[in-house]
């Protein structure tokens, strides 16, 4: 191993570290004013990219020069901390952490979908902002942005580490983060500053996304992402300290790419004579899991003001005649439906069960866990794997397929028992590209950049596929047939997930929700309850990957990809992430499913407005109705049988009265 260039490598590796510091100075910003952890600081950092682009590029009929353009992409970053900050995260100031992260999710999703509307998810030539030229050093040209952008970033943590100790502002800052109601009695204003770091957080990370966007890479799906590493270095910093945020950043960056040069060695493990795919998704992993472990497994605790409840999980009424109902509506729908919708409905069928996953994971346990859909990517390649290479029939190879997805959802628990919350929620998101990138992109594994083919479910010679016999009304595929046995799983799971809410199980769930340290002085095992409740939802969620196989006949990384589970979890908080029926509402409102799908058949609207409005939707949810839509609807009809049962003893009285004057007279 030639040791220059191992050192030429990593000192290459300081540009893209460079955009990963920024990004998590972004996130120690906003989490120091307002205890939100932001998971759109990586799509802040692309909003930045792209508007110096666009302005730049002539996209809006005049080319700007590079000094205005600059200036102009500093105005725009500020407004959009302002829109953030009143928008998304001020009405949110006295919810719980788990709702704050969902909105800063909201946001990501919102600004990655109008991006894609706007441009495309084209790679866009990022126009230089720093000099090109090139130096000499160990041996080797050298381009000279990739060491004056790191000497940017130490500047400016530098100059935020000085403003926030000697400045009034920054002393109120810290002030406010370790008790507001202490800050508030003071004369401070929490809301105050938190826009003022919301605004500050968003300058850097956006600026540093117009000067890394040249060296790294200008896209809609990748740079949104660059949050996990950055999350990484704000979890080794306590989400407190610049300096540890940016110099692990600037050491993720250089470590990535030592990795890239490692694989160029005949040693590293290969993937059919390439070098093995998602290696540093799986570092970054790593080192998050050692940051848990290194640094303390919880946030660091803020004196904030009192939190509002958590949304309401009851239990379910009328189960059977509900199920049965919406079963024949579903069941003639499959039927009498044109196949395009017919298909909208099964997507919709599927997306449900992928939801109940998330209702027992984060509806009765309050955990937001990202790897779910990831989980039922393992089973559906798993699937694909025993029944085209070994001739493991149906169904026995959808329930390994299952079973492995359990497995593999209690390793990523177990890496994480420690953890809760928000923290949970780092660590998933973490894990899910880890698996997407080092087990789907595997052609050892999973199907690499191309599809694993799934044959037809059959059991005892009847075609239970979307290819079978049976072709509906209109005699098209896909086949009826594979709808009711999607309608038959879904049922079965939707009662085991509202069964599991009345069981005992379900009870020491909620109480883990609510307080874990309350629940277990009252006995309850906190570690076992999260066990189980991993477990059963990512067999939900195996089950789930398996019947995405079986409906497109193949599996794709494509369908599996972090981006999408986020827009997932958007969806279920929209319909009601504690409740079955919840699940159903999100199902059909999900990407590619019936109601998406009548939009854009209709009316034109594609697929990246329904995650334009999944975003939208849930940040309008969250302050507004926390419920959901399903717990809107029961709290109506609760307080409609309250009202009728206060009216009901009224009139009892009053024909009482009557009666006896009646007889009187």
């Amino acid at each position: 191993m030639d040791w220059t260039q191992l050192l030429l490598f990593a000192l290459l590796g300081l540009g893209s570290g460079s955009l990963i510091a920024g990004i998590s100075m972004g996130v120690v910003l906003t989490y120091r004013g307002s205890g939100i952890i932001n998971l759109a600081t990586g799509a802040v950092a692309m909003l930045g990219g792209y508007s110096y682009w666009s302005l730049r590029a002539g996209i809006y009929g005049w080319h700007v020069p590079t000094a205005a353009a600059l200036v102009l992409t500093l105005f725009i970053l500020v407004a959009l901390g302002v829109l953030i900050e009143f928008i998304a995260f001020r009405p949110l100031r006295t919810s719980s952490p788990l709702a704050k992260l969902a909105a800063s999710l909201g946001v990501l999703l919102v600004a990655q979908a109008s991006v894609s509307l706007a441009f495309g998810i084209q790679t866009k030539p990022q126009p230089p902002v720093l000099p090109r030229t090139v130096v000499t050093l160990l041996g080797a040209t050298v381009p000279i942005d990739r060491l004056i952008l790191p000497g940017i970033v130490l500047g400016a943590t530098l100059a935020l580490s000085v403003l926030f100790r000697v400045t009034r502002f920054g002393l109120a800052t810290r002030a406010a983060s370790e008790n507001e109601v202490g800050a508030m009695l003071l004369g401070l204003s929490p809301n105050q500053l938190a826009l003022a770091n919301t605004i500050l957080a968003t300058v850097v990370a956006g600026g540093l996304g117009v000067l890394a966007a040249s060296i790294t890479q200008l896209d809609s799906t990748s740079l949104p992402l660059q949050v996990v590493p950055a999350l990484t270095a704000a979890l080794f910093a306590r989400f407190t300290s610049l300096w540890i945020a940016t110099l692990v950043g600037l050491a993720i960056g250089m470590l990535e790419n030592i990795l890239y040069y490692l694989q160029t060695f005949s040693w590293f493990p290969t993937d059919h004579g390439v070098a093995m795919p998602g290696v540093q998704p799986l570092l970054v992993f790593g080192l998050m899991v050692v940051a848990m472990f290194v640094r303390g497994t919880n946030l660091p605790n803020r004196g904030e003001l009192v939190e509002q409840r958590l949304p309401l999980a009851p239990r379910a009424q009328r189960l059977w005649q509900m199920s049965s109902a919406a079963t024949a509506v579903a069941v003639v729908a499959l039927i009498v439906l044109p196949y395009d919708f017919r298909q909208a409905l099964i997507t919709s069928l599927l997306a449900t069960i992928m939801c109940l996953s998330l209702v027992v994971i984060t509806g009765f346990v309050g955990q937001i866990s990202v790897v779910q859909l990831a989980l039922a990517g393992v089973s559906g390649f798993i699937l694909s794997h025993l029944a085209t290479d070994h001739g493991v029939g149906f169904p026995w190879a959808m329930l390994i397929g299952a079973c492995g997805a359990t497995v593999c959802g209690l390793v990523v628990a177990v890496s994480a028992l420690r953890v809760r919350g928000v923290s949970l929620a780092v660590v998933t998101l973490a894990a899910a590209v880890a698996i997407e990138q080092f087990v789907f992109l595997s052609t050892t594994w999973g199907g690499g950049s191309s599809s694993s083919p799934v044959p037809e479910p059959k059991l005892f010679g009847l075609d239970l596929g979307p290819y079978g016999p049976f072709k509906g009304l209109d005699d098209k595929l896909p086949s009826p047939v594979f709808g009711f046995f999607v309608v038959g799983v879904t049922l079965a799971l939707g009662l085991l997930v509202a069964n599991l809410r009345r069981s005992n199980l379900g009870q020491r769930m909620l109480a883990v929700r609510s307080n874990e340290r309350a629940a277990a002085a009252a006995g309850i095992n906190v570690r076992n309850v999260k066990l189980a409740a991993f477990a059963i939802s990512s067999f939900i969620a195996g089950i789930g990957g398996s019947l995405y196989g079986y409906n497109f006949s193949s599996v794709t990384v494509t369908r599996f990809s972090a981006l999408t589970a986020l827009s997932l979890i958007a969806f279920a908080y929209v319909g009601g992430i504690t409740m079955v029926s919840g699940a159903i509402f999100a199902g059909l409102i999900s990407v590619e499913a019936l109601f998406p799908y009548a939009l854009e058949k209709w009316f034109g609207i594609s697929g990246n407005w329904a995650l334009l409005f999944g975003g939208l939707a849930l940040i309008v949810t969250l302050f507004q109705n926390p419920d959901g839509v399903a717990g809107a609807t029961y709290r109506k009809r609760q307080l409609k049988k309250k009202q009728q049962g206060l009216r009901g003893p009224r009139r009892g009285v009053l024909a009482t009265m009557l009666a006896t004057m009646g007889k009187e007279l």
